[in-house]
């Protein structure tokens, strides 16, 4: 017990320590406030380890460092930028699509100043939020009108919700996807209040099929694109041209949930083409929504566009309210859309598009360039530039890879826990480099690298 007494007495007051000329910079950078929480916690701490170890903790030795450490480690940003040599450019865990320079320019400005999200300057009075980027919507997509909601997922849930309540909407066995964090188009449907309605089989549906499920109870015909697989052999499935036929004749409004969403023909730029919400439109769906920050290459939203009357009726909806964007993602959405009525520059001015189309040559020829920098400071791996497939990520074109070269490092001794170790390193970065382990080697697609500098400022560290 005389022991104990007699290191609890060693423990510094907390006022002493905050005369300490060594605490001044710390009270600076981080608060009063904070600085006396973490004394506090330490010294709570230290009370315990002397009741459990019979001793102080080592960095009773320097308060003033673990405070610092400790401060620093809570501040650490939660979203933290990466270098992402994972090969998916579309990587959903590191934010999907990059955002273009002219993006990030319209949300500092709306984020700055006031904006006007639901301002009208003709009229002086209230405008609606949707309308400045519904118009440019119907000049791209020639739809009557379009509605912004926060992600497709919550699209679908509003586009069901408005219009199918308490009534049956008829889908393709084949088409009931489930997409990441187990997201099922038959749950979206439950819990907007609609009564799914299969027809056909996992393979093979015909217009038949859709059309002996009409009844009086229908409210919808919809399609839901396949973008995070594909079914391939003996299969069959209907156009949305033709259903769309179809629901004209028999009164039925056709929707369709295209998910990646390009505004371009891919195939111009050396990509699989991709359905194009402009073509679904021309085709007479009524309905078609799709993502923001996937093919778009634009922030996180979910785009309605199509007929007049049908949009109408969802922001009219109680839920649009809450499914609605903020000002930040309408600025950052219009400032990309406005990148496609420059069609010329658009693979140069938006991130996703220049990605995507880089060629293996190119990628290869960085990969030479890095090669010999890095090799003298990795003497236990073998460093080899590697062909390599990458993916657009996210769903989108899912059994469609991209041609591209690799860094790869293989451990000259042969132990897998050598290359854990590496890249667990990497990770612990300033700027944190993602790369992915496979074949017995850690490989660093060059695909999505464009900084050389910062990427060998961390691995040369």
């Amino acid at each position: 017990m005389t022991t104990q007494h007699a290191l609890y007495s060693q423990l510094p007051a907390t006022d002493r320590l905050l005369r300490d000329a060594r605490f001044i910079p710390i009270v600076e950078h981080f608060g009063h406030t904070r600085t006396v929480e973490t004394l506090r916690l330490l010294q709570a701490e230290a009370r315990e380890h002397i009741r459990q170890q019979q001793g102080l903790p080592q960095w009773c030795d320097d308060w003033g460092q673990e405070v610092a450490r400790r401060l620093a480690a809570n501040g650490t940003q939660g979203l933290r930028p990466v270098i992402n040599l994972t090969g998916t450019v579309l990587h959903t865990n590191l934010g999907r699509a990059l955002l273009a320079e002219e993006a990030v320019a319209a949300v500092s400005q709306a984020m700055r100043q006031p904006v006007t999200l639901e301002y009208d300057l003709d009229g002086a009075g209230r405008g609606h939020r949707d309308r400045p980027l519904a118009e440019l919507l119907c000049q791209l997509t020639g739809a009557e009108d379009a509605c912004i909601v926060n992600n497709n997922a919550a699209a679908v849930l509003l586009m069901l919700a408005a219009t199918a309540s308490q009534k049956e909407v008829v889908v393709s066995r084949g088409e009931l996807v489930e997409i990441g964090g187990s997201f099922r188009i038959p749950d979206v449907m439950l819990q907007a209040g609609c009564s799914l309605r299969e027809v056909g089989s996992t393979n093979r549906t015909h217009a038949r099929d859709y059309r002996a499920a009409i009844n009086e109870n229908t409210a919808l015909l919809m399609k839901v694109h396949t973008s995070n697989y594909a079914i391939e052999g003996f299969t069959h499935a209907v156009s949305e041209a033709e259903l769309a036929q179809m629901g004209q004749e028999m009164n039925v409004p056709v929707v369709s949930d295209l998910g990646s969403g390009s505004l371009v023909d891919l195939s111009q730029y050396g990509l699989p083409k991709e359905p194009m919400p402009q073509e679904l439109i021309a085709a007479g769906v009524s309905l078609v929504s799709f993502s923001g920050d996937k093919l778009l290459g634009g922030p996180q939203a979910g785009i309605i566009v199509g007929k007049r009357e049908l949009i109408a009726r969802l922001q009219k909806h109680p839920l649009k309210r809450a499914l609605r964007a903020d000002k930040m993602t309408l600025a950052a959405l219009e400032a990309t859309l406005r990148l496609y009525l420059h069609p010329e520059k658009l693979a140069e001015r938006l991130p996703t598009l220049r990605l995507l189309s880089r060629d293996a040559a190119t990628l290869h020829a960085l990969g030479e360039r890095l090669q010999p920098r890095l090799v003298p400071h990795y003497p236990e791996f073998e460093i080899r530039v590697e062909p390599c497939l990458s993916q657009p990520g996210s769903g989108s074109l899912p059994v469609d890879r991209l041609p591209g070269a690799a860094l790869t490092f293989t451990p000259r001794d042969g132990r897998g826990s050598v290359l854990e170790a590496l890249a667990s390193r990497w990770r612990a970065l300033p700027v944190p480099v993602i790369g992915r382990i496979k074949e017995g080697r850690l490989w660093l697609d060059l695909r999505c690298l464009e900084d050389e500098a910062l990427f060998l400022e961390m691995l040369l560290k």
